[in-house]
C-alpha cells in the first residue's frame, strides 16, 4: 500500500495531460481514426471474399468511432427540441447506405461529417483562446499588508480597501490606487501601450498588468469579479453565446428544412419505381443519395464559424463585441455620433500656449504660476502644474499665502509679490482683451480656455489650455468617412469650442451646447435620417444615448455604466478600431453571403444530378461534405487580420 500511493501520484500528470488532449482534440482524433479504419476496410474489401466480413467489421467500427459524437449531439438535441436536425439526417443516410451495401460510402459520409464537426469545434476553441490567455494573466494570489506583516492570500479572499504589496516583476493582483512607492507598469495587455507607464501615488493600476521596476503598495478599489480583466472575459463569453439574426434564422429554417427533406425522401422511396419504372434497388439508392445531398450541413455551417472567428479576431485587436447581432449590424452602419470630451478628446485640458510680458522670463513665469496653482484643486490648476513639472530643471517653491476666490481664480503671495491668477473678469477684462495685441480672442476662437496672471504692474502673461484631440481621432474620422459613414460630434461645450474641435477632427457636422438628456433626442433624430446609427461615448451621461443608438460603442476607460450599456467596447481606447470593426463586420457578412450562395448552389446541383441518375453515392458524399468543409474553412479566414 505504501508503494501504491507514489505510483498513483506519478501517473496523475500524465493522465491529466491525456485527458486534456482528448478534451481539446477528441473529435479530430476520432475522425482521423475513423478515416484509418475506412481505408483499411476499403483495401480489404478489394481482396478475396474472406476479407469481406473483416472489412464490414472495420466499417462498423468507423461508424461508431467517427459518428458517436455527432450521433449523441443529434439525438440529445432532437429529444430536447422535439425536432429532427442535420445530425439525424446524416445518421439515417449513413445507415441507409449500409443497408443497400454501400459500406464504404456510408463510412466516408460519417468520416467527412465528423471532420467538419472537428473543424467547427476548432473554431470555437480558437475563439476561446483569447479568453484563456487573459485568464492566465490574472494572478491567483496576492501579498496583503496588515500593519508591518505580509501574508499571501487568494485573490478571492481580498476585499475593497485592502493594502497590497506588488514587487518588481509581479503582476498587479487587482484594480487599485497607488498609495506608496513609484514604478513603471507594463499595461500592454489592457491598453495596448507598448511603452511601460510611470505610476506614482494616486495613479490607477489594473489587474494583470506587470510591475516592471520598483515595489509599490496599492489600495484595492474593486472586487476581484469586477476588475477590468473580468469585464473583458465576461464580454467575450457573452458575445459567443449570443447569436446573430442570420444564425437564428438558419436555426429556425433547419428544422423545417429537415422535415421537408424527409418527406421528399419518403416519396422518392416509392414514386420513381411506379412513375419512372426504376428498379427497387435504384429507387432506394437514389433516395439515400437524396438524403445525403439535400442535407443543409453546408448552409448551417455558413454562419456560426464565420461569426465566432470574427468575434475572436476582434477580441485579439481589443474590440469586444457583446454578441453576433451587434457585429452583423455594424456592417450596415451609415452614421456615427461621437461624444467630445473623453472620446474625441483626451478629457483632460493641456497647456498649449504660454505668452508672457516682454520683461518676464518664461521659465520664471511658469515656476511662479505653478507654485501658486499647486495649492488649488481646480482641474485647470492641476493641468498647469503637470505641464510645468514635465519641463526639466524647474523647481517649484512654497507660496507665502493663498486665497481661493470661487468662480474666478486665486490670489497668491510669492517672494513679496502678490499675483492674481484666473479668468479675464478677475484680472481686468479690458486689460486681458488688450494684452499682446488682443491675442486672447484668437486663442478663444480656437476653442481654448485662457488663464491670466497679473502682478502689481499689470498682466504678466497667460496660458491657453485645451482639451486636446486624441492623436488617432483625426485618422479614425477620416477612415469612417472613406467607408461612406456620416460623422457627427455631440457636445455640451460652447459653439466656439465645438466648432474648433469639429474642424480639427474634420467631422461632417457638430451639435454644440447639448445637455446630457438632449443627446438621446439627437440620436433619435439621426435614426430618422439614417437607417443604422452608432453612438460612441465614455461617460455616465452618454449611457442613454448609447442605449438608444442601433450600435453603442464605449471607450475602455469609460465609466462602468457606459461599458455595461454599450454593444461594443474599445478596450485600448483607440478610435481607429471602430473603422477596423466596421471593415471586419462587412468582411464577415461578405463571407457569410459567399457561403450561403455556394452551399445552396451545391445542394441544387447535387439534387439535379441525382435525379438524372448521373451522381453516384461516393461523389454525392464528397460533394456534400466537401462543400461543408469549404464553407467552414472560408469562415476561418476571419481569424486572420
Amino acid at each position: 500500500m505504501e508503494n501504491a500511493l507514489p505510483k498513483k501520484q506519478e501517473q496523475t500528470p500524465q493522465t491529466s495531460s491525456a485527458v486534456n488532449v482528448l478534451k481539446t482534440h477528441g473529435e479530430l482524433i476520432a475522425a482521423l481514426l475513423s478515416g484509418v479504419l475506412i481505408l483499411a476496410g476499403w483495401l480489404l474489401s478489394k481482396q478475396q471474399d474472406t476479407a469481406t466480413a473483416v472489412s464490414i467489421t472495420l466499417f462498423v467500427l468507423a461508424y461508431v468511432i467517427g459518428g458517436f459524437a455527432k450521433a449523441k449531439e443529434g439525438i440529445e438535441e432532437t429529444i430536447e427540441n422535439k425536432e429532427l436536425n442535420v445530425e439525424m439526417l446524416m445518421i439515417i443516410a449513413a445507415i441507409g447506405a449500409a443497408v443497400i451495401g454501400y459500406w464504404t460510402e456510408g463510412a466516408m459520409l460519417i468520416f467527412i461529417f465528423a471532420l467538419s464537426g472537428a473543424l467547427e469545434t476548432y473554431t470555437m476553441n480558437k475563439s476561446n483562446r483569447e479568453i484563456s490567455a487573459l485568464m492566465n494573466l490574472q494572478p491567483q494570489e496576492a501579498t496583503r499588508l496588515i500593519g508591518d506583516q505580509e501574508e499571501i492570500v487568494s485573490i478571492s479572499d481580498l476585499q475593497i480597501g485592502d493594502l497590497l504589496l506588488v514587487k518588481p516583476g509581479e503582476r498587479v493582483p487587482s484594480d487599485g490606487i497607488v498609495v506608496s512607492g513609484q514604478t513603471t507598469i507594463d499595461q500592454a495587455a489592457i491598453t495596448g501601450e507598448s511603452v511601460p507607464v510611470l505610476k506614482q501615488i494616486d495613479d490607477e493600476v489594473f489587474a494583470g498588468t506587470v510591475n516592471v521596476k520598483g515595489a509599490i503598495t496599492i489600495k484595492m478599489t474593486k472586487p476581484s469579479a469586477e476588475t477590468l480583466f473580468q469585464k473583458i472575459i465576461q464580454l467575450v463569453q457573452t458575445a459567443q453565446s449570443e447569436k446573430s439574426p442570420s444564425q437564428l434564422f438558419i436555426e429556425r429554417f433547419e428544422g423545417t428544412y429537415v422535415k421537408i427533406v424527409l418527406s421528399i425522401v419518403a416519396v422518392m422511396l416509392f414514386l420513381p419505381h411506379y412513375v419512372l419504372e426504376w428498379s427497387w434497388t435504384e429507387t432506394f439508392y437514389r433516395a439515400m443519395i437524396l438524403l445525403v445531398v439535400a442535407s443543409p450541413c453546408a448552409l448551417v455551417a455558413s454562419i456560426t464559424p464565420a461569426s465566432l472567428s470574427a468575434i475572436s479576431n476582434g477580441a485579439k485587436k481589443g474590440i469586444l463585441f457583446k454578441g453576433g447581432v451587434h457585429l452583423e449590424r455594424l456592417s450596415h452602419l451609415s452614421a456615427i455620433a461621437f461624444d467630445k470630451t473623453g472620446t474625441l478628446t483626451k478629457g483632460k485640458p493641456e497647456v498649449t500656449n504660454v505668452i508672457v510680458r516682454s520683461d518676464m522670463n518664461e521659465q520664471e513665469f511658469l515656476v511662479k504660476i505653478a507654485s501658486i496653482e499647486r495649492q488649488s484643486n481646480h482641474p485647470l490648476a492641476q493641468s498647469i502644474v503637470d505641464f510645468v513639472k514635465n519641463k526639466q530643471e524647474l523647481t517649484l517653491v512654497q507660496p507665502d499665502s493663498l486665497e481661493d476666490v470661487p468662480g474666478y481664480g486665486v490670489i497668491g503671495s510669492l517672494q513679496g509679490d502678490t499675483w492674481k491668477i484666473g479668468k479675464a473678469d478677475f484680472v481686468g477684462k479690458e486689460d486681458a482683451a488688450e494684452f499682446e495685441n488682443g491675442i486672447s480672442s484668437t486663442l478663444a476662437s480656437e476653442g481654448k480656455t485662457i488663464v491670466y496672471a497679473k502682478d502689481q504692474h499689470g498682466i504678466v502673461g497667460l496660458l491657453a489650455l485645451k482639451d486636446v484631440v486624441r492623436t488617432e481621432a483625426v485618422d479614425a474620422v477620416k477612415s469612417l468617412k472613406e467607408q461612406g459613414i456620416h460623422t457627427v460630434m455631440i457636445t455640451g461645450d460652447s459653439e466656439k469650442t465645438a466648432e474648433a474641435i469639429s474642424k480639427e477632427c474634420a467631422v461632417d457636422e457638430y451639435i454644440a451646447e447639448c445637455l446630457p438628456e438632449a443627446k438621446v433626442d439627437k440620436i433619435k433624430a439621426l435614426k430618422e435620417k439614417f437607417p443604422t446609427v452608432s453612438m460612441v461615448g465614455d461617460g455616465i451621461n452618454d449611457a442613454p444615448a448609447l442605449a438608444t443608438a442601433n450600435v453603442g460603442v464605449a471607450m475602455g476607460e469609460g465609466t462602468d455604466v457606459a461599458l455595461e450599456t454599450a454593444d461594443i467596447v474599445l478596450m485600448k481606447n483607440d478610435l481607429s478600431k471602430i473603422s477596423d470593426a466596421v471593415a471586419l463586420s462587412r468582411r464577415m457578412n461578405s463571407i457569410v453571403k459567399q457561403n450561403v450562395i455556394f452551399s445552396i448552389a451545391v445542394i441544387f446541383l447535387l439534387i439535379c444530378s441525382n435525379f438524372f441518375q448521373v451522381l453516384d453515392m461516393p461523389f454525392g458524399v464528397i460533394g456534400h461534405e466537401g462543400s461543408t468543409i469549404l464553407v467552414i474553412l472560408n469562415g476561418l479566414r476571419l481569424l486572420k487580420s
